[in-house]
């Protein structure tokens, strides 16, 4: 039989109990999301700039250490479960996740919007394509 690779990551999740909840269903829930559920790297830089938006970073803390957005919000997406209450709920504030390459922040979309989270969008291209292209990165804050 052949497995389908958010199962994989799943079951490899599961060996590891910090990656539980909210996270584990936005691995199975991962098939792809639509176009209209992304925004470009350059929308979501001059979003976050302009304070029109929430940018929310779900890398995992290891991952920050290699500089984050300035002005994102850090919240690893292990945590997320637990620290839901953390994400805006207010429709008219954008929220935008992003992620490293958006594999995880697309997922991640998809177990919010089935949570009601409809004003929550993810970054095409991730921190990898930010870093590609040079843009200023800070350390994350404590």
């Amino acid at each position: 039989m052949i497995e389908h690779a958010p199962l994989r990551a799943l079951r490899r999740a599961s060996r590891r109990p910090v990656l539980m909840g909210l996270a584990c269903l936005a691995l199975v829930a991962c098939r792809g999301a639509d176009a209209a559920d992304s925004v470009s790297i350059e929308t979501a830089r001059a979003e976050l700039a302009a304070g029109r938006a929430i940018v929310i970073d779900i890398r995992e803390p290891d991952e920050h250490l290699t500089g984050v957005a300035a002005g994102a919000r850090l919240l690893p997406m292990s945590r997320l479960a637990a620290r839901i209450g953390e994400i805006p709920t207010d429709p008219s504030q954008p929220v935008l996740l992003i992620c490293r390459t958006q594999n995880r922040s697309s997922a991640t979309l998809k177990a919010l919007r089935e949570r009601g989270y409809a004003h929550v969008r993810y970054v095409d291209g991730g921190m990898s394509e930010w870093a590609r292209r040079g843009w200023p990165m800070v350390a994350p804050s404590r």
